[in-house]
Formats: C-alpha cells, sequence, structure tokens
C-alpha cells in the first residue's frame, strides 16, 4: 500500500515484454521505472568503455564479452528484476541465452544521468552486490565522479574523470579516463 492507503501494482517482466516499441523500462522489486533516451555525452561515454574494455578482452584471449544497452540482465529467478544496465561485461557463457543475462554479470558500468542517478547509486548498487555482480561502476559525468564497488573485495573508491582506474576482475587493466575522447 502506498501512504494513501491504496494498493500499489507490482509490476512483472510481462508487463516490460508489452510495452510499446520503442518504449523501454527497467524493473526492480516489481517497480517500473520508464527510460528516457540517453543523451549524447552519455552515449560517448557508453561507447569509449566499451571499446576499451573489448579491446583489452581482445588483445588478451579473454573470454568474457561486453554487452551495451538495451541487453537485458535478469538477475534473480522471479519476473520482478529486469535492467538493462548500460555496459555488462560476463565472463563465461553459462548465464548468456538469446534474451541476455540470466544471472549476474561480473562487471556493470552505469552512465549516471539526472533521471537515473537514485537509482544507480541506491537500488541498484545494492541489487548488483547482493545478486552476485563483481564489480560495479557508476559514471557520473556531471558529477565527476566515477565510483568502484568491487564487491568480491568488499572495497569502494572514488575517482575523478581525470584519473586512471583499474579494474578489479582483470589483472592488468585500467582506464585512463582523462585520456578518452569524452
Amino acid at each position: 500500500m502506498d501512504t494513501a492507503g491504496q494498493l500499489l501494482r507490482c509490476y512483472t517482466i510481462d508487463d516490460i515484454y508489452a510495452l510499446p516499441e520503442g518504449k523501454r523500462a527497467e524493473l526492480i522489486d516489481g517497480e517500473l521505472y520508464m527510460m528516457a533516451a540517453p543523451g549524447m555525452k552519455h552515449q560517448e561515454i557508453v561507447m569509449e568503455l566499451s571499446y576499451y574494455i573489448r579491446d583489452f578482452i581482445g588483445k588478451n584471449d579473454g573470454s568474457c564479452k561486453v554487452f551495451p544497452a538495451p541487453f537485458a540482465v535478469f538477475l534473480n529467478a522471479d519476473d520482478s528484476v529486469y535492467l538493462e544496465p548500460d555496459i555488462s561485461v560476463v565472463c563465461g557463457n553459462d548465464k548468456l541465452t538469446e534474451e541476455g543475462c540470466k544471472g549476474a554479470p561480473d562487471w556493470i558500468i552505469e552512465v549516471a544521468s539526472p533521471s537515473s542517478r537514485p537509482r544507480d547509486y541506491i537500488k541498484k548498487m545494492l541489487k548488483y552486490g547482493t545478486a552476485g555482480v563483481r564489480e560495479y561502476w557508476i559514471a557520473d559525468y556531471e558529477k565527476n565522479r566515477i565510483m568502484v564497488y568491487n564487491f568480491e573485495r568488499e572495497t569502494m573508491g572514488e575517482f575523478s574523470f581525470s584519473d586512471k582506474v583499474k579494474a578489479g576482475i582483470f589483472d592488468n587493466f585500467e582506464i585512463d579516463f582523462s585520456g578518452m575522447d569524452i
């Protein structure tokens, strides 16, 4: 019930699939969050980071795969959580299906925007941490901040867009944000 005593609707993945063509949303614990089209800066960051990560994996004969949004992530065995992280890195094919990732990706990066910021910093961070995601980054260009949550090591770090940021799931891999064309 909400504060007025009315029953709240509990949405499911079926509601995601029933959205009109071109409409996107995420589902967190039965609550539906409509997604606005990302802006140019947001997409530049997603593309640059995806490229850097994919290039590193390719040069090191890695088995991980990089999936930029829209890419479905089904964190739970139930139908109350459906997410489309900006970047999902999945190591091993056992979780991958034609529909997306069934279970926790190894590394997720969200590029924060004003409309997604509360979900990225709180709701998604908690969901990813409890679901088995190994590492979670929030790249927030408006705040000039990259938050790095390494759930395996139970550490958190804060960086700026002028720093080099080491990825915890790979040995010898860091992203030099100051050298990116964003």
